[in-house]
């Protein structure tokens, strides 16, 4: 694991050549392959270590900050304080990478609360308009609010067995200890009622943003759940959970067919698909588990592709109003089918891991309570709307006037997308690893 942590250390000296920097990340992905993985903690050293869900997501955190990179080229081309854009985003993907591979609760905490600053500074120092500002204050304090609990939590813990490691934590969880250990994760996913911040740090954030946010961010959420669920012994309180986030995914499903606003929309469909994987986990089956996993994965990778898109459609209109931009495919047919095949990957078409992931989850949500098939059916069918009308109102239409002299996509934009899409779906023919886990 110390491998991994110097590697990006050393990647500090590097930061003032951007492609540099990228290919070095590359090639530390595909470093990542070559390390053996398990369905228990291997790799321990220090204190830190991998299982196949930690391993997971430091993979997709290395693969997205890469394609962040390459995302936020207008920041190089533009000269806008890129070194400082480089270091923001290497400390950012150090906490993450130190996140996801602690085996002690009170340094999974310091870690997923320290992720939020460089997020912040990128919001703060690279959004859009004056109200990023606003967008970054409400990503702030809903995560702190919800989280000042998990300290208190983590403190009793300790306390009560003497250690924080994961995996010898053994006590009686009360009603107060259970909300206090799991609303944090719930507020960062983020379950629907506490989402607002959500599509408001989106909107404000640059691409870069937006991206880690989607892709990584959000996941950090599940990832504590898994943690914190593994010791627990009691799960009366789940049904909450599981009924609130039901309810959730088909409103804000309803609530996605009503906005003017591309990135807000994509940042509701992610409400939308984790408040399915809240579901999953909740139900504290073995298909649930896995299902959360496999969606978590695929939604980090679609989502992540869907805001590069629209960061594209954005350089070139200046605009992210659905009512502007349309009639794209007569003016970027070739980058049309990628909006194409995001779309419906993005409601789940085979064979993307985002269809594996719901089977799953729909299977374990159904055997909790057949009772939600309804909830369920619903929320499949809206995410089917959304996503085609996404597609369509962005594709379809007369075209913006303003776009006559701009070109239809660069190399670097297919090659971003590409990257996004290849895992996404080629991955699917190799869903035997994740069932080395639970």
């Amino acid at each position: 694991m110390m491998k991994l942590f110097f590697f990006v250390l050393f990647l500090i000296p590097l930061l003032s050549n951007w492609w540099m920097m990228v290919v070095s990340l590359i090639l530390l992905s595909f470093y990542m392959l070559l390390i053996p993985i398990s369905s228990y903690f291997v790799n321990l050293s220090f204190g830190f270590g991998m299982d196949l869900a930690s391993y997971c997501m430091i993979f997709l955190s290395i693969w997205i900050v890469f394609l962040m990179m390459m995302a936020s080229s207008k920041i190089k081309f533009n000269f806008t304080y890129e070194s400082e854009f480089m270091l923001i985003i290497l400390i950012l993907l150090l906490f993450l990478i130190l996140t996801f591979s602690t085996s002690n609760l009170f340094m999974f905490y310091l870690y997923f609360e320290s992720s939020m600053i460089p997020t912040l500074f990128l919001i703060f120092g690279w959004g859009y308009q004056p109200e990023r500002f606003l967008a970054g204050l409400y990503l702030l304090f809903y995560t702190l609010f919800a989280s000042f609990p998990l300290l208190v939590g983590i403190f009793y813990i300790f306390n009560t067995c003497g250690t924080l490691y994961y995996f010898l934590i053994s006590l009686d969880i009360n009603t107060y200890l259970y909300f206090s250990l799991v609303l944090a994760f719930l507020v960062k996913m983020p379950m629907v009622f506490v989402h607002f911040w959500l599509p408001k740090a989106h909107v404000e954030a640059p691409v870069s943003g937006s991206m880690i946010l989607a892709g990584v961010l959000l996941k950090l959420g599940g990832y504590g759940l898994y943690r914190v669920l593994f010791f627990m012994n009691n799960f009366f309180y789940n049904y909450i959970w599981i009924i609130l986030s039901l309810f959730g995914t088909f409103m804000v499903g309803m609530m996605c067919l009503g906005q003017v606003d591309i990135k807000s929309m994509i940042a509701y469909s992610s409400v939308a698909h984790m408040g399915l994987v809240i579901c999953g986990i909740m139900t504290c089956c073995y298909y649930g588990f896995l299902g959360s996993l496999i969606l978590m994965i695929g939604h980090g990778l679609c989502s992540s592709g869907l805001f590069a898109l629209a960061n594209m459609v954005y350089e070139r209109s200046h605009s992210r109003s659905l009512l502007i931009n349309k009639g794209f495919i007569t003016f970027m047919p070739s980058m049309s089918m990628f909006w194409f095949l995001f779309s419906i990957n993005n409601m789940a078409s085979p064979p993307s891991l985002n269809l594996a992931g719901e089977i799953l989850l729909i299977n374990s949500i159904l055997s909790w309570s057949s009772f939600t098939s309804l909830f369920l059916a619903f929320s499949s069918f809206l995410s089917c709307c959304y996503s085609i009308y996404l597609y369509s109102i962005t594709q379809h239409g007369s075209l913006y006037s303003g776009l006559n002299c701009e070109s239809g996509g660069t190399l670097r934009e297919y090659l971003l997308l590409i990257m996004h899409w290849l895992p996404l779906n080629f991955m699917f023919l190799k869903l035997d690893i994740f069932t080395f886990w639970v």
